[in-house]
């Protein structure tokens, strides 16, 4: 059991850094009323430790999990709660010492030794579990929340894209043609709000319906994805200093960096052409404002 968790973590982890991924790394800040926004908490408020944390900070990452606290499914049913149907729970491993009597090898004494040993076990996030009581899903009020910015928010909201807001990713669904955003309350200033939600816009500029880009990818991280990243990339800068915004860089999108340097020396020319594929769906965001609108009519 032992060589199956380390062996089934730390590939996890490798997996995770070989596509530029920081597995103990989250991009946004989830506050909880639990006074402990990022730690990841057993059921009786006490923090996980080690290697858990960062099990239980991946898993929150991949689903969208907002709040920290995790526990079994018996814990569950003994708050009168249930984890609902469908949901897939994350592994947690406890590590303990037995101690057992065993002979000298010399002398044929018995003396104790203590044996360390691994077990695995399964956890859910209190956002699979329905009928807790209301101070698990509690989400604490920051003092100062930072403020809209108005014409931004007019801009983004002129494109008409449909967004919806929630859980801890932001990302366009081109399936469903929806961009899924966390909080507003949850970036740690406005700017980084207005900027990722730009480079989701962008992303949502390449429907059929739309530009219909499409640089034929075959799976997440091949060279296909990593040029519609690039163009995003692109966008979201050009629509900043449109907007006049001055965000920090995402650290989520260093992961990219690898993957942009194999395309780009691969093809000289992939800089000019994810360039240009960012312009045009600058121009299309723009040609969504009523001003243009009204350029047009006065013609």
């Amino acid at each position: 059991m032992r060589s199956d968790v380390y062996e089934r973590v730390t590939n996890r982890i490798v997996a995770d850094l070989e596509r530029g991924v920081r597995t103990w790394h989250t991009p946004w800040s989830v506050e909880h009323a639990s006074g402990r926004p990022t730690r990841p908490l057993r059921a009786n408020g006490i923090p996980y430790q080690g290697i858990n944390i960062i099990e239980l900070w991946a898993s929150s990452v991949i689903h969208g999990f907002a709040a920290p606290i995790w526990m079994t499914f018996k814990q569950a049913q003994e708050l009168g709660a249930h984890v609902r149907k469908g949901e897939h729970g994350t592994h947690v491993v406890y590590v303990s010492k037995i101690t057992r009597s065993e002979p000298d090898a010399e002398t044929g004494a018995e003396s104790p030794r203590e044996i360390p040993f691994m077990r695995s076990y399964t956890v859910f996030n209190v956002d699979q579990i329905e009928g807790l009581p209301p101070h698990y899903y509690a989400i604490a009020q920051k003092p100062e929340p930072a403020q809209r910015i108005a014409h931004a928010e007019a801009f983004l909201l002129a494109t008409g894209a449909d967004v919806h807001h929630g859980g801890t990713r932001a990302y366009y669904r081109i399936s469903t043609d929806t961009i899924q955003m966390p909080p507003f309350e949850s970036f740690p200033e406005a700017e980084s709000y207005y900027a990722t939600r730009g480079h989701e816009t962008v992303h949502w500029t390449r429907h059929p319906s739309r530009l219909a880009r499409d640089f034929e990818q075959k799976r997440y991280g091949d060279e296909g994805y990593a040029m519609e990243e690039l163009v995003a990339e692109l966008g979201a800068a050009f629509l900043c200093a449109d907007l006049g915004l001055t965000p920090e860089a995402r650290d989520d999108h260093a992961a990219y960096i690898a993957s942009w340097i194999t395309v780009l020396k691969n093809d000289k020319r992939a800089i000019f052409t994810a360039a240009a594929h960012a312009q045009r769906a600058l121009d299309l965001l723009h040609g969504l404002q009523p001003q243009s609108a009204s350029a047009e009519a006065a013609e």
